[in-house]
């Protein structure tokens, strides 16, 4: 019989769209779109103090109208999901930005590329930029070094079926989130990614290990599992999910050591806080790090995957071997 608190309506939590929006000062206008409107009616009146003696007012106001209209086009409308003065500042530092970008060393970037020889006569325009990645290392424990940004590190997290819980345990798990989320104490970003999952690698495992399990109904199980697969495959495009948690610690007084450490302490707490969720996180190695950004810059890509080992052992009962031996040993059909 189900209890009172299992026949409960589902939590409903509205979550912002944008949590990154900078906070807004008066009238809708956030700090810096205030400055912008300030510093064009400040400049206004300044010009009209300075021209009143030669120009008339209504002149003045034919001239400031359409200044002040264009300043409020600039401030009210949005493009893309941004301000249009944030939209105008990024168009323009994509139009000065290269086009051509080639990989080079730490030296050739600070210095740029060198020039092209006297002798070489074709007209090639300008040299391509060096390429700068936002990461510049990965060490052996897995974290990331992002240069003047700090460091980040990795977290596998598996998933947990929401849909098929009772409303009590839905419950549990939006709080024990809630709880990890107002325990950060640095930017944290959860990236959920989806590729294609080749099974010719599993499929050819399923096969191999199959005539050593100890049972031929284990045996024949394991076969007929590796043809259902196998024509799963073949029906229709299977993909499969990965969901990271990134951890980033801006650069401190203590230098890359101590913002390393940092890191792998907050992905300590994000396991531990997540594990009361149901959900496994597991810190990345330099291995497993590295595995994770080369397929997220090359998704169509080759990439191998670790082994994911078992949740844990599975043990048959004395009843589930002997229906086992008995449908192996039966040929009646339906059995």
């Amino acid at each position: 019989m189900s209890s009172r608190r299992d026949e409960q309506d589902p939590v409903s939590v509205r979550v912002p769209a944008d949590v990154e929006r900078p906070d807004e000062v008066v009238f809708g206008l956030t700090a810096r779109q205030l400055g912008i409107a300030a510093t064009v009616a400040l400049t206004l009146w300044g010009l009209y103090q300075a021209t009143a003696p030669v120009i008339g007012p209504l002149l003045f106001v034919a001239f400031a109208v359409p200044v002040a209209g264009a300043t409020l086009a600039l401030l009210v409308v949005r493009r893309d999901g941004l301000g249009l003065d944030a939209w105008l500042v990024a168009a323009l530092r994509q139009h000065r930005a290269p086009r051509r970008l080639v990989p080079a060393e730490t030296a050739d970037t600070e210095r740029g590329l060198p020039e092209a020889p006297r002798w070489v006569a074709a007209q090639t325009g300008p040299l391509p930029a060096p390429l700068t990645l936002p990461a510049t290392a990965i060490s052996d424990t897995g974290q990331v070094d992002l240069s003047d940004d700090g460091v980040a590190g990795l977290a596998a997290c598996s998933t947990v079926n929401f849909g098929l819980r009772t409303p009590a345990e839905q419950h549990s798990l939006i709080a024990g989130f809630a709880r990890w989320l107002h325990s950060l104490t640095g930017p944290a970003q959860i990236v959920v990614r989806a590729d294609r999952l080749d099974l010719d690698d599993y499929l050819d495992t399923l096969r191999t290990d199959a005539p050593g399990l100890p049972h031929p109904a284990l045996e024949a199980a394991c076969l007929a599992h590796a043809e259902h697969l196998h024509r799963l495959a073949g029906e229709t495009d299977l993909l499969r999910r990965h969901v990271t948690v990134v951890l980033r610690e801006p650069p401190s007084k203590g230098g890359r050591e101590a913002a390393a450490a940092t890191v792998a302490r907050r992905a300590a707490d994000t396991g531990r806080a997540l594990g009361t969720c149901e959900i496994t996180a597991r810190p990345l190695d330099g291995a497993g790090a590295h595995a994770v950004i080369s397929a997220a810059a090359d998704p169509h890509g080759r990439h191998p995957t670790p082994a994911r080992a078992a949740s844990g052992p599975v043990t048959a009962t004395n009843e589930l071997t002997a229906a086992l031996t008995d449908s192996a040993t039966d040929p009646t059909p339906g059995r």
